[in-house]
Order: structure tokens, then C-alpha cells, then sequence
């Protein structure tokens, strides 16, 4: 028999509140740790309390999971303004393209009045 379902919300007693932050985040921890030697991957989870302890797991070292997060999103923000730089020098040229079949419209439509 599964247990019940609950609803996701803030619980409002501190003490339940804190059982369960320690309950979830051992969880939390002991997910990771078996997702980094089932799978062999780098895995890095950091936590912080509402209290503002911190509680860190990794398998490597922490800088190094971090330096590898900020190397690969600084990556994919220089991809994603490269194909916006792509994307609007498109639209430019299909704008100019689109004017100039206008402007010859209107020449030729113009040319018989």
C-alpha cells in the first residue's frame, strides 16, 4: 500500500517545517550520491536552510563542479546570442527584400497612372 499523496505547500508549524527540511534533505542527498555511482556522474548538490546553513554534497570537489556549471552556461549563452545574432540578421535581409519587392510595385504601378 503506497502512502498518500500531499499537497506541496509551505508547512506553517517551525517544527514539522524542520523535521521535514531534515527528512527531504537526507533524501535529497542520498539521491545524489546513489545518481553519482550508479550512473558515474559529477554531482554536485548545495543547500541552504531557512536558517542559512549550509549542507553540500558532491562526488568530486565542489569547485570543480561549479567552474564546469559556469564554463558550460557561459557557453550556451555565447550560442544563444550567436543564433539571435543569426536569427535577426535573417529578418533584416528579409525585410530588405520584402521593401524592394514594394518599392518596384509601386514603381511599376505607378508608372502607368
Amino acid at each position: 500500500m503506497g502512502r498518500g499523496k500531499i499537497v506541496i505547500e509551505r508547512i506553517n508549524n517551525s517544527t514539522s517545517r524542520q523535521v521535514s527540511f531534515s527528512k527531504r534533505k537526507k533524501g535529497l542527498l542520498k539521491k545524489a550520491k546513489e545518481l553519482a555511482i550508479l550512473c558515474d556522474a559529477e554531482v554536485g548538490v548545495i543547500t541552504f536552510s531557512s536558517t542559512g546553513r549550509l549542507y553540500e554534497f558532491t562526488n568530486t570537489s565542489m569547485r570543480s563542479v561549479i567552474e564546469r556549471y559556469n564554463k558550460v552556461t557561459e557557453e550556451s549563452h555565447q550560442l544563444n546570442s550567436t543564433l539571435e545574432i543569426k536569427f535577426w540578421q535573417l529578418e533584416a535581409e528579409n525585410l530588405r527584400r520584402r521593401l524592394y519587392s514594394l518599392q518596384e510595385s509601386h514603381w511599376y504601378s505607378s508608372s502607368f497612372t
